[in-house]
């Protein structure tokens, strides 16, 4: 069984539409469909999904997901606290290194406290301790396995900060860690962990039958088309039934891929050896990661440089020279007031926008199919731009 690909329709020119600009757009329907695909996951492997708010933390749409799904993760106090205030289920918490601050406000709000080193885990060893049967603590561990396709993004690069190397186990006391937790993984299909799993197992299998959970981590596209999830099924539960530890994911993207837009227009064209479009969205402000993985978004009607036969650049209005988003080619020329919609804006956008050069920050919105109504979330004015700094 693979993730279905009667996806339902995105509406784009209704939300096109209907949205003010610009404007971050979510599809009801499309959110849905993933999330019955997850619980479709929980319920034939007997896993528990959590939403990894560091891609996804739109908290008006947590009453939706927690029907479906158990609880988050989170890799901060502020992250962990919007967890536990607006999900009101487990919140699994991690992150590289924690204060003495971080771990006691975690220890009040979080189900699952994951440490990156033995040396944090035997500093803080006092706190948690006193809040065994409350808190199960557990460690992060390093693989050693490469799958990812940028270096910068590889959690198992030679020099990666993330995760305990097996020889680092060695002389070492597991006492009070109930879980092992391993997050290699980047908008990879099935084969990717099932490779990762099968090295995680001849390394730190042995450490399994003490233990109480397993957490695969993120970076599994499970409602991308085509990820295998039957197998997925099969490697939950021979952990499960061979170590007999509950198992956890933690993916992010899989939770809203193909469920967000990004709504904005034109507000000039000017030419500089070729023709360019500046538009009300801003790269650096609006969608970082075109700069930052890097890797070029789809736009709806728009194609590749030279396809069709109006070639532009898409720019931002900010003064940064390179807000630059990239080029792309249409069927009719672009004038001001034109829309584009750019897809798949919901994961890693929203989360890592910024008020740089006080830009206006798009609107929040939903698209209810069921209804054909959009409605706006959150609007932002110039005093969530002013209380951004002293």
């Amino acid at each position: 069984m693979a993730s279905s690909d009667l996806k339902p329709a995105l509406h784009v020119a209704e939300i096109a539409r209907l949205a003010p600009s610009p404007a971050f757009v979510i599809d009801l329907g499309r959110l849905r469909f993933n999330l019955e695909i997850l619980d479709r996951v929980q319920r034939s492997s007997g896993a528990e999904i959590l939403l990894a708010l560091k891609a996804f933390s739109m908290w008006s749409l947590f009453p939706l997901i927690r029907k479906s799904l158990q609880g988050v993760c989170a890799s901060s106090p502020w992250e962990a606290r919007l967890g536990f205030e607006e999900f009101g289920r487990e919140v699994h918490s991690f992150a590289a290194a924690f204060s003495p601050e971080d771990v006691t406000e975690l220890l009040d709000i979080s189900s699952h406290l994951t440490f990156n080193s033995f040396a944090q885990l035997e500093r803080f060893r006092p706190q948690w301790e006193r809040k065994k049967g409350k808190v199960s603590v557990g460690l992060r561990v390093n693989p050693e396995h490469s799958e990812g396709h940028t270096p910068l993004y590889d959690p198992c690069g030679p020099v990666s900060r993330l995760g305990i190397r097996r020889e680092d186990f060695i002389g070492r006391s597991l006492e009070g860690v109930e879980g092992l937790h391993f997050h290699t993984l980047c908008e990879h299909l099935f084969e990717p962990l099932k490779r990762t799993a099968r090295v995680f197992e001849e390394k730190f299998g042995e450490f399994l039958p003490a233990m109480k959970w397993l957490n695969l981590g993120g970076g599994h596209h499970i409602t991308r088309e085509g990820y295998d999830i039957d197998g997925l099924v099969t490697l939950i539960r021979h952990f499960q039934e061979r170590y007999g530890v509950r198992v956890y994911l933690e993916p992010g993207e899989a939770v809203v891929i193909g469920t967000g837009v990004l709504v904005g227009e034109v507000l000039d064209v000017v030419r500089n050896n070729m023709a360019i479009a500046i538009l009300n969205l801003s790269v650096t402000c609006h969608m970082p990661d075109v700069l930052e993985m890097p890797y070029r978004p789809e736009i709806a009607g728009g194609f590749d440089p030279g396809d069709k036969p109006y070639t532009y650049r898409l720019a931002g209005p900010s003064c940064l020279a390179g807000d630059v988003i990239g080029d792309w080619s249409f069927e009719k020329p672009l004038i001001p007031g034109d829309r584009l919609v750019f897809l798949d804006m919901a994961h890693y956008t929203m989360v890592k926008t910024t008020t740089f050069n006080g830009v206006h920050h798009p609107h929040i919105a939903v698209y209810e199919p069921d209804t054909g109504e959009l409605d706006i979330v959150r609007s932002f004015a110039f005093s969530d731009f002013k209380s951004r700094l002293s």
